[in-house]
C-alpha cells in the first residue's frame, strides 16, 4: 500500500470527468430496490410522485406569479405539501424535493429500498447503496458508522455524525451516540446530510447528520405487519398502524428481535416502539406529538487478532467470555412538533426529552444514567424578490443534557463489584443557523450561509480513579459555507460549495495515562473547510449522484496515544480527507419476455466510494494514511425485475485493496469480495424475499478498531459474518 497522496483536488476532478459519462450512460439508480426502487439515490423511477411533480421539477413559490412558473424552480414548503398530507411529517416526495435544495450532497432513502427486500434489522441494511455512507457491522444491530472519515478513531459507540428520530436527537448533548435504538424497519425514509449541509439541524461535525422519519397517520396503512427469520437464530416480529379520523392521525410501530449471533457471545434481544400523533388545527397549523421506547440487551464478542478473525472468525474475545461484557440500554423519547404556514413563510417550532440508562459491563462496569432536553424553531421564507426568487432559511435549536456516571468494578461473569467512580457530565449546545438562496436566473441560486455555536462541558467528579478529572471547557464557533445550484434542465443538477464545520470533543476524548496526560477539557474542537462538487439527475432509464470533495483539516480528533489497548483520542495537527462518492445505475435491457408499457427490465445498481485520507506534514506520523477506512469500496447489484412483481439477482461487496489499523501503517486488514443473490415478490398488499449473504463463506474482516502502533497481537478485528440466509413475509391492507 503506498503511501503517496497525489490525489488532489484536480486529481479528483479528473476522475469525476471519467466517471461521469460512465455514470450517465450505465448505471442505475442508487434509489431503487429489487422492486424497481433501486437503493438511495435521489428518486423512485418506478413508484409516482403522490404530489404530482415530474422527478427534479418544483413547484413555484406561493405568490410567484404567472411569470415565474418556471418548471425548474423548487418548490417552498408550503407549496409543497399536498392536499391531505401532513405538515409536520412531509411525504417522501417532498422530502426528495427539498434535498433537491442543498448545494450539496444529500440524499433520502425511501423505506421501499431496503425494508421489502432485506430483514432491514441493521443501520447497514438502509443506507449500503448511499455512497460515502461507511458502514461496518461489528455484531448484533452494532456498527462502525463514518460519513467521509468522520468518527475513524471512536472505536465505541459514535462520534462525528448526529443521529435524529423524526428532528429529536438521538445522539446525547455532548455528541456520543448508539445504533441499538435504530430501528430500520419503523421509518418511511431516512435523509442523510453529509457535512455542512447538516448546519440547519445543529449539527457541528465532518460527517453531518441523519434524520430517521416515521409515517404519519395520513400516508399509513391501517395494519401492517412483517416476520423474517435467518441464520445464527435471527428471528424478527415488527407490526404497525395509522390512521386518520378527522383532523386527528396517528401512527404507532414496534418490533421484537432476537439473534444467536455468528460469533460466540454474540447473543442479543431488542423490544423498540414508536408512535406519534398529530392534530391540525387549522389547515395551515398542525401539532404532533412523538413517543419512542427501546428495551435492549446485547452481549459484547470482542475484538481478536487479525489471525483468529480470518481463520477462527466465531471466536470471541476471552476477556468479554469471562466477565460477560454486555451493552444494555433503556431508553425513552418524548417530543412536539408544530408546523405553521404564514403565505409564503413556514414555521416550525418543536421541544424534546429523553432518558437513557446504559448498562454496559466491560473493562468496568458502567452505569450511566442520561437525560437530554432541548427545542429548536425554524422558519423558511420563499418569496420573489424584486422579481427575484430568494428562499430564506433560520434556525435555532437548543440541546442540553448531562450523564450521572458510575463506574464499579466488573466481575468474574459480569456480576457489579465495588465502585471505582462517580462523576456528573454536563453538555449544553445553542446553534443558531441562516442560509439564503438568491435565484440570480430562474434555473441559478447563490447560497450563503452560517452557524454559530455555543458549547459548554463540565465534569464534577463525586468519587475518582486514575484518570478521571474534573473540569470544565467553553467553545464559540462560527460556520460559513458558500455554494451554487444549477438546474440544468428538468432532470439534472449541478452544484458546488465551500464549508466549514466544527466538531466539539465528547467527555471521551483525552489522553489520561501514560504520558503525556492530556484531558477532556484540553482538546481542541475538531475545524474542517471543505470543498464539494457534484451532480445529480433522474432520467426515465438511468440515474445518478455523484460528489467529490475535499476536507482540509485543523485538530482532528485523532488516535496519537494508546495505553493498555485503548486509543486515546488527541488532536492530530492537520490531516486531509478527500474522495469521490458515486451511486448510479441504469435499465440495461428492458423488454426482455414482457413487453408494453410496462415491460421488464434488467437493472444495475452501482454505489462506489473512494477514500483518501491522510496526515498531512504530521511530526510523528508525516504523510501517513488514517486508519480505519478502506481507500474503495463498491457495492453492485444486477436485477431482473418482472412488471408482475417478481425480482431476482446477484450482489457483490467489493473491498479490494487493504487499509491500516494503525497511525504508524504497520499493520493491514486484506482485502475481500462477498457475494450475494437475493429474491422475491412484491404485490400490491403482500411481499415476500429471500436473501442469501456471503455465499462463498468468505472469511473477511468486516470492522476494524484502531491504534496508534499495532502488532500481529492487536485484538483490532472484528471478523464478518459467514454464509446465512434470510427470509422474509410482509402483509398490510
Amino acid at each position: 500500500m503506498s503511501n503517496s497522496h497525489t490525489a488532489s483536488v484536480p486529481a479528483l476532478l479528473g476522475a469525476a470527468a471519467v466517471l461521469f459519462p460512465v455514470i450517465s450512460l450505465s448505471t442505475t439508480a442508487a434509489a431503487q430496490t429489487a422492486s424497481g426502487q433501486l437503493p438511495a439515490i435521489v428518486v423512485t423511477a418506478d413508484r409516482p410522485d403522490p404530489s404530482g411533480s415530474p422527478p427534479l421539477v418544483a413547484d413555484v413559490p406561493a405568490g410567484a406569479g404567472a411569470e415565474s412558473e418556471d418548471p425548474t424552480a423548487i418548490p417552498s414548503g408550503a407549496a409543497g405539501t399536498p392536499p391531505g398530507g401532513s405538515l409536520t411529517i412531509p411525504a417522501f416526495p417532498q422530502a426528495q424535493r427539498e434535498v433537491e435544495r442543498a448545494p450539496g450532497a444529500v440524499q433520502v432513502v425511501p423505506a421501499e429500498a431496503y425494508r421489502n427486500t432485506t430483514p432491514a434489522a441493521t443501520i447497514k441494511d438502509a443506507l449500503d447503496y448511499v455512497a460515502g455512507v461507511f458502514v461496518q457491522p461489528k455484531w448484533g444491530e452494532d456498527s462502525r458508522l463514518s460519513i467521509r472519515g468522520s468518527g475513524l478513531s471512536r472505536n465505541f459507540h459514535l462520534r462525528g455524525i448526529q443521529l435524529y428520530m423524526d428532528g429529536i436527537p438521538i445522539n446525547t448533548a455532548d455528541g456520543y451516540g448508539d445504533f441499538q435504538e435504530i430501528d430500520p424497519s419503523a421509518y418511511r425514509y431516512i435523509e442523510v446530510y453529509k457535512g455542512a449541509n447538516a448546519l440547519r439541524f445543529g449539527a457541528n461535525s465532518l460527517g453531518g447528520a441523519i434524520n430517521f422519519v416515521m409515517p404519519s397517520g395520513r400516508d399509513a396503512s391501517p395494519l401492517q405487519g412483517s416476520l423474517d427469520v435467518g441464520g445464527y437464530g435471527f428471528f424478527r416480529m415488527q407490526a404497525s398502524s395509522g390512521g386518520v379520523h378527522g383532523p386527528l392521525d396517528y401512527f404507532v410501530t414496534g418490533s421484537w428481535q432476537r439473534q444467536e449471533g455468528f460469533r460466540e457471545h454474540s447473543s442479543g434481544e431488542s423490544q423498540r416502539g414508536s408512535a406519534n400523533i398529530g392534530y391540525q388545527i387549522t389547515p395551515d397549523i398542525e401539532t404532533r406529538f412523538y413517543f419512542n421506547l427501546n428495551h435492549i440487551r446485547q452481549r459484547i464478542p470482542g475484538s481478536v487478532t487479525k489471525e483468529v478473525a480470518l481463520t477462527a472468525p466465531r471466536t470471541a474475545a476471552a476477556n468479554n467470555v469471562a466477565f460477560d461484557w454486555q451493552r444494555n440500554i433503556d431508553s425513552g423519547r418524548f417530543a412536539n412538533k408544530t408546523t405553521i404556514r404564514l403565505g409564503d413563510t413556514t414555521v416550525e417550532v418543536g421541544a424534546f426529552v429523553a432518558s437513557r440508562h446504559l448498562m454496559h459491563p466491560i473493562y468496568q462496569w458502567l452505569d450511566y444514567r442520561y437525560a437530554d432536553f432541548g427545542g429548536f424553531a425554524r422558519a423558511i421564507d420563499d418569496r420573489i424578490v424584486g422579481g427575484y426568487r430568494n428562499r430564506l432559511v433560520a434556525s435555532v435549536t437548543v440541546h442540553n443534557g448531562w450523564n450521572n456516571a458510575e463506574q464499579y468494578q466488573n466481575l468474574p461473569g459480569g456480576a457489579k463489584g465495588a465502585l471505582l467512580s462517580r462523576t456528573r457530565d454536563t453538555s449544553a449546545n445553542f446553534a443558531a443557523y441562516a442560509e439564503n438562496a438568491f435565484y440570480v436566473l430562474p434555473s441559478l441560486a447563490l447560497v450563503a450561509g452560517t452557524q454559530f455555536l455555543h458549547a459548554t462541558r463540565d465534569r464534577k467528579v463525586f468519587v475518582a480513579q486514575p484518570g478521571v478529572v474534573p473540569g470544565s471547557t467553553e467553545f464559540n464557533l462560527w460556520s460559513p459555507k458558500f455554494g451554487a445550484l444549477w438546474q440544468v434542465d428538468p432532470t439534472w443538477q449541478v452544484f458546488a460549495n465551500i464549508s466549514r464545520s466544527a466538531e466539539v470533543p465528547s467527555f471521551g476524548e483525552g489522553s489520561s495515562f501514560p504520558n503525556p496526560v492530556i484531558p477532556f477539557f484540553d482538546i481542541k474542537p475538531q475545524r474542517a473547510t471543505t470543498y464539494e462538487v457534484g451532480t445529480r439527475g433522474r432520467r426515465p432509464d438511468y440515474v445518478w449522484d455523484l460528489a467529490l470533495y475535499r476536507a482540509e483539516i485543523r485538530d482532528e480528533l485523532q488516535c496519537l496515544y494508546s495505553a493498555f489497548g485503548n486509543c486515546n483520542v488527541v488532536n492530530a495537527k492537520r490531516t486531509v480527507h478527500q474522495g469521490i462518492e458515486a451511486a448510479a445505475g441504469a435499465a440495461l435491457w428492458k423488454g426482455l419476455w414482457a413487453k408494453g408499457p410496462a415491460p421488464d427490465r434488467l437493472w444495475l445498481n452501482i454505489a462506489y466510494t473512494y477514500n483518501d485520507f491522510y496526515f498531512d506534514r504530521d511530526p510523528v506520523f508525516g504523510y501517513n494514511r488514517l486508519p480505519g477506512a478502506p481507500p474503495h469500496i463498491l457495492r453492485g447489484e444486477l436485477l431482473y425485475k418482472h412488471p408482475t412483481g417478481f425480482y431476482f439477482g446477484p450482489n457483490v461487496e467489493w473491498v479490494p485493496e487493504a487499509y491500516y489499523v494503525d497511525s504508524a501503517n504497520t499493520l493491514t486488514t486484506e482485502p475481500y469480495a462477498i457475494w450475494g443473490l437475493k429474491a422475491g415478490w412484491e404485490g400490491e398488499k403482500v411481499s415476500v424475499y429471500f436473501e442469501a449473504r456471503n455465499l462463498a463463506n468468505t472469511a473477511y474482516i468486516a470492522s476494524t478498531s484502531i491504534t496508534d502502533r499495532a502488532t500481529l497481537a492487536s485484538p483490532l478485528f472484528e471478523p464478518g459474518t459467514g454464509r446465512t440466509f434470510f427470509a422474509g413475509i410482509r402483509g398490510r391492507i
